[in-house]
């Protein structure tokens, strides 16, 4: 993982595939796709929303307790995304989730959308710790910056 600021894509290996540090399965259903049964551009979002969620909760910081024992919530600040071919109605996809940086206030991911190996959309994400009460900047906590420390 890099500091904030730095644009660092998902790490590669050798044989130039990427390697994702979370990975989330998702299954178009009927009500994720517009009349032609291909995804909605809006529903990829929401798949992102569910890997970020259950990266979280991975790393021990379900959304719930995190906002009982933390007085904070997670914000998405910023999204670029990129859509580079269609999902369709029954497709099985994998959605990543990999941290490339963070400051003292937020945490930047890779995000993207596979179907097998290919890939079908990419986002950087930024999401901001905030406040529960007054949704202002909030510090990550020292355990979830320690989580993260973990993984560079």
């Amino acid at each position: 993982m890099v500091k904030f600021g730095s644009r660092k894509e998902a790490v590669l290996t050798p044989a130039g595939t990427e390697k994702y540090l979370f990975t989330w399965p998702v299954r178009v259903f009927y009500e994720d796709t517009d009349a032609g049964g291909v995804v909605y551009y809006a529903n990829y979002l929401r798949f992102m929303e569910r890997a970020r969620t259950e990266w979280l909760r991975k790393l021990g910081f379900e959304h719930a307790s995190f906002e009982r024992e933390h007085g904070a919530l997670f914000i998405v600040r910023a999204v670029d995304v990129k859509y580079i071919r269609p999902a369709c109605l029954d497709d099985e996809l994998q959605v990543t989730a990999t941290p490339t940086g963070r400051s003292a206030y937020q945490i930047l991911l890779s995000q993207d959308v596979l179907r097998q190996n290919e890939k079908l959309t990419r986002a950087n994400v930024s999401i901001a710790c905030v406040d529960s009460a007054s949704f202002k900047p909030k510090m990550l906590p020292p355990a979830l910056i320690a989580k993260l420390e973990e993984l560079e």
